[in-house]
């Protein structure tokens, strides 16, 4: 009777210690994806990316030998021209980081990445891709993450 007592003991601690870990997995950052008409056939697509404090996202820019860079990737569409490079806007810092020894670039709280597309023809389509990014704080990195998204543009 004792081994089960134990066998049972140890399986409760290792769940309770697994559900804790899988309850501790983090997404510090929460997107909203817009598609804006600007004009006929034109459009500008919003990305907002809220970080929780205290937690970063890295630029585009950030460059070679740090941490993963935002990067967006855009589904190839037949009917629609991506224009020009997608542009960020937010409160931008630039540190040393003595973890990946180069200087990184990042935004805290909340960043905006808009890109141009146009539409050829008057059809309605879709706007498509994945965004690639990391985030850091002061003790710790999370592993790159993708997010979709998909929206309508008419």
């Amino acid at each position: 009777m004792n081994k089960f007592f134990i066998f049972y003991f140890l399986f409760f601690i290792f769940s309770l210690t697994a559900f804790q870990s899988s309850a501790q997995m983090q997404n510090p950052v929460s997107w909203k994806f817009e598609a804006k008409k600007k004009a006929e056939g034109v459009y500008v697509f919003i990305a907002t990316a809220s970080v929780d404090k205290p937690w970063h996202i890295y630029s585009q820019n950030t460059g070679k030998g740090g941490p993963v860079a935002t990067n967006f990737v855009f589904k190839a569409n037949p009917l629609i021209k991506v224009d020009g490079k997608v542009s960020e806007a937010g409160k931008l810092e630039k540190v040393y980081d003595k973890n990946f020894k180069t200087d990184v670039l990042f935004y805290s709280n909340i960043v905006t990445f808009t890109q141009t597309v146009m539409i050829k023809g008057k059809a309605k389509t879709n706007f498509a891709g994945t965004v690639e990014y990391m985030v850091c704080d002061d003790e710790q990195c999370l592993p790159p993450v993708k997010k979709a998204f998909d929206l309508k543009l008419q």
